[in-house]
Parts: structure tokens; sequence; C-alpha cells
């Protein structure tokens, strides 16, 4: 019996922290609000969620931000090796050739 009372214990402290929390409350308005509701959404677990959220996106604008953000990832890479070749060819223009390299003459040995 006293698993069954440590049971009941957790089971109470878990749902004082809920109410404490405000989720049961949150809750209840939203299970409410679909109850109420005249005409019944197709998908009930949206309806939760969409009215769960705070100021979150929908689901279309998640959409449209991850596909937004896979853009700018391609662009951030096609960037990036921009750069490097920018880099590599400034550095290239950088070396001297040996057109550049003054030239010193060598004179002629003094033995003949």
């Amino acid at each position: 019996m006293s698993g069954y009372k440590a049971g009941d214990s957790k089971r109470e402290e878990f749902r004082k922290y809920l109410e404490k929390a405000g989720v049961l409350d949150a809750l209840t308005k939203v299970l409410v609000g679909l109850y109420e509701e005249p005409e019944k959404p197709d998908n009930a677990l949206e309806f939760i969620r969409k009215h769960l959220q705070v100021g979150g996106p929908d689901a279309a604008e998640v959409e449209a931000m991850k596909q937004e953000l896979d853009e700018l990832r391609q662009k951030v890479e096609q960037l990036e090796l921009e750069n490097s070749e920018l880099k590599r060819g400034n550095e290239l223009s950088k070396e001297p050739s040996s057109a550049d390299v003054p030239q010193t003459e060598v004179e002629p040995d003094p033995v003949n």
C-alpha cells in the first residue's frame, strides 16, 4: 500500500505544479473553447495547438521561415566560396613575379 500512496503524492505534487504554472487554466480554457465552437474543426489538435500558442507563428509561417533559412544558408555558402576565391586571387596578385624582382648584374670575372 505504501507504493500506492507514494504514487498518489507524486501525482498530487505534479497537479499542484501544473496548477501553479497556469497550465491547467490554459488547457481548460482551450478545451472549453473547443467545446463551445459551433462548428467543430476538422483537426482538434491543430485547434488546441493554435490556441495554446502565445504569439507564436502558425504552421505556414514556420514553413516559410524554414524555406527562407535554407535559401539564406545557401547564399552564405555561396558568399563564403566567393570570398575565399577573392582572397586567393588577392594573394596571387601580391606575390612578386619574376618581372617584378630587380635583376642584379653579374660582373664578369676579372681573371681573363
